[in-house]
């Protein structure tokens, strides 16, 4: 038995988010479709983060078990083939039998891009989301720092959303300004549904004027999912990184 890692990036705009669903296309579906045609079995893979309809992932990571000999430089031109020109294989590798995609983690890498412009760009709308205000960029800096560290997280949570427990380490969160777009990266050790996107929306709101940059320390201690801002569109949020311990992936 053969455990094998495997990066994939993806476009989400055309797909239901990750996780398969009735009647929905998804990019689990298309991927567990492809190993099925390359491994000539039933395989059901474990991933890192199951990211929601239109995000999209630059370093997504599955994990699968097999019983298939197909030699590893053999997997990702092949598993590429049976893929669409939206989702492909970075990279593959051979782990230990103890590594999980998901439970082998250390922490998330997230990016959301922002394009801050009067006027919307057709070529931008699938990948960021359009603010055609001006945002204090400072401001949203200074927020974000009341939200580093481990919390409770339950004010930034999609309500009506189970979960054991709300509380989450933020490790960092960097922003970059390039000509018109703002890009904020967010690594955590795990995050809630929507979480990142709730906040991204929060700080926007920061940027706008409509809550001050302290507020968002009482948001984030109210631990209540109507005192934060709304949430921020799919389309500019991009899985970027998982990273692991070396230990779990040496085979």
């Amino acid at each position: 038995m053969r455990n094998i890692k495997v990066i994939l990036e993806y476009d989400g705009s055309s797909y239901c988010g990750w996780q398969r669903q009735p009647r929905h296309l998804t990019v689990q579906e298309l991927v567990e479709n492809g190993l099925h045609k390359l491994f000539k079995e039933r395989i059901k893979v474990s991933v890192a983060g199951r990211t929601d309809t239109g995000v999209h992932a630059k370093g997504q990571v599955i994990n699968f078990v097999t019983c298939s000999f197909v030699p590893i430089p053999a997997i990702k031109p092949a598993l590429n083939s049976y893929l669409p020109p939206d989702i492909q294989v970075k990279k593959v590798q051979e782990v230990s039998v103890n590594f999980h995609a998901q439970k082998s983690a250390l922490s998330r890498l997230y990016r959301y891009i922002i394009y801050n412009h009067p006027f919307p760009n057709p070529f931008y709308r699938n990948f960021s989301w359009h603010i055609p205000f001006s945002l204090e960029r400072e401001n949203m800096r200074e927020a974000s720092r009341y939200l580093i560290g481990r919390h409770d997280f339950s004010s930034f949570l999609a309500q009506g959303s189970p979960v054991y427990s709300p509380v989450r380490k933020i490790e960092k969160v960097v922003f970059f300004v390039k000509g018109r777009f703002m890009v904020i990266y967010i690594r955590a050790d795990s995050f809630l549904y929507r979480m990142v996107r709730n906040i991204i929306g929060t700080l926007v709101e920061v940027g706008r004027g409509r809550i001050s940059p302290p507020e968002v320390k009482e948001i984030l201690d109210a631990r209540d999912r109507t005192a934060a801002g709304p949430t921020a569109p799919p389309q500019g949020l991009y899985l970027v990184r998982i990273r692991y311990l070396s230990s779990s992936l040496n085979n």
